[in-house]
C-alpha cells in the first residue's frame, strides 16, 4: 500500500523546484496586476505579514524586481508556501501558468 503522505511529499518538492524553474519566466512575463493579487492572496494566506508584502511593494521599483523578490520569497518559505503561490497563480492567470509549463 503507498503511503499517501510521502506522495504529497514528493509532490510538495516538485512544485517547489518547478517554481524556482520559471523564476525567469516569471519575472519577464508577470504583470504588475498579477503580481499585487498573488501578493494579497499569500497574506490572506498568511504566507506573508503585512510588512513582508509591504516590503516586496516598496523596496522594489520595478515590476520586475517585485516578481523577483515575490517568487524569492515564496521559495524561502518552503513547500507549502510554493504550493499556494502555484494554486493562487493558476487561478489568476491560467494562460501564463500554462505557458510556463505549470
Amino acid at each position: 500500500m503507498t503511503d499517501l503522505s510521502k506522495c504529497k511529499c514528493v509532490f510538495f518538492f516538485l512544485l517547489a523546484d518547478k517554481l524556482k524553474g520559471i523564476r525567469t519566466s516569471f519575472v519577464d512575463k508577470s504583470s504588475k496586476e498579477l503580481i499585487s493579487q498573488l501578493l494579497d492572496d499569500l497574506l490572506g494566506d498568511q504566507v506573508f505579514n503585512d510588512g513582508e508584502k509591504d516590503s516586496i511593494l516598496e523596496e522594489n521599483k520595478s515590476r520586475a524586481d517585485k516578481a523577483r523578490a515575490l517568487i524569492d520569497s515564496v521559495c524561502r518559505k518552503g513547500d507549502k508556501a510554493s504550493q499556494k503561490m502555484m494554486i493562487h497563480f493558476q487561478n489568476r492567470d491560467p494562460t501564463l501558468f500554462s505557458d510556463l509549463n505549470l
